[in-house]
């Protein structure tokens, strides 16, 4: 990385976490059309990969159907199954006619960007909105603290592995992180979120910020593997340059992307 490079990295960052802490704080619309950039931006960034494998992925439809996804989860305007429903349809009716090489590519990468980065997005938005009433601002903290402990855990992952790492952790896909780097993430990961809930997070229990911690020190690591392994493949360093010195949307948020919908899930059903 380049001194140029990485003072765009830090100029940017001091710019931008501001306002993404207040957006997370204040929540409501705002934290909405903040997911809905994210959500959309990162199906357009995995879209543009796809077509380095060949694949035509339909745009329109597929980033119409992630904007759906993610207002469904904020207005509830149509039931789950119907909303899958529909977009299959639509996608599947459109490709009769668009006439663009394999339709099974072509279907499979739209599917797949739709279900990966319009409903696991949608996930961040419920986790937000999951605490109502005077608790409302308890999903601002909790945002913010997942936020923390993924930028906490991958700091550590990449310290440690630098200053330690022998053992490689998934070569053919990311090179230089280590199994080493990746224990040291999953350590911090938990020690954050108990931190957090000492801080700012009184209404978890100890375990749940264990649970979560664990969550985004397993899965935070899994979901920036995940993405290395599809810009591997689509033979791509960064998913976009969109964001000065830091890449593209889905280079920035994967972590989140992939941990969201399982902390709720976690809220849902055990919290």
């Amino acid at each position: 990385m380049t001194l140029g490079n990485t003072l765009k990295r830090i100029l940017v960052s001091i710019a931008a976490i501001p306002l993404v802490l207040a957006i997370c704080y204040f929540g409501k619309l705002y934290f909405l059309v903040f997911i809905l950039g994210i959500g959309t931006l990162a199906f357009y960034e995995f879209s543009n990969m796809s077509l380095n494998k060949n694949n035509k992925r339909s745009l329109v439809i597929g980033t119409s159907s992630v904007a759906a996804v993610i207002l469904n989860s904020y207005f509830h305007f149509a039931e789950f199954y119907a909303l899958i429903l529909i977009i299959i349809l639509l996608l599947t009716l459109a490709e009769l006619f668009r006439n663009k090489e394999s339709a099974i590519n072509n279907l499979g990468s739209s599917l797949l960007g739709i279900f990966y980065l319009g409903f696991f997005s949608s996930s961040i938005l419920n986790i937000r909105e999951y605490f109502p009433g005077d608790n409302y601002a308890t999903g601002g903290y909790l945002i913010i603290s997942i936020l923390a402990t993924i930028w906490i855990c991958d700091s550590a992952a990449f310290f440690v592995g630098t200053a330690i790492g022998k053992h490689k952790l998934f070569p053919r896909v990311s090179p230089k992180k280590s199994w080493e780097g990746a224990i040291a993430g999953f350590i911090f990961s938990i020690a954050a979120m108990i931190a957090a809930k000492f801080i700012i997070l009184d209404v978890l229990t100890l375990t749940d910020a264990i649970i979560i911690g664990l969550i985004v020190g397993v899965f935070g690591q899994v979901g920036d593997l995940i993405e290395s392994l599809l810009k591997r493949d689509a033979g791509i360093k960064d998913s976009s340059q969109i964001i000065p010195g830091h890449g593209g949307i889905f280079d920035r948020f994967d972590s989140l992307i992939y941990t969201a919908p399982i902390i709720f899930l976690y809220l849902n059903f055990f919290y």
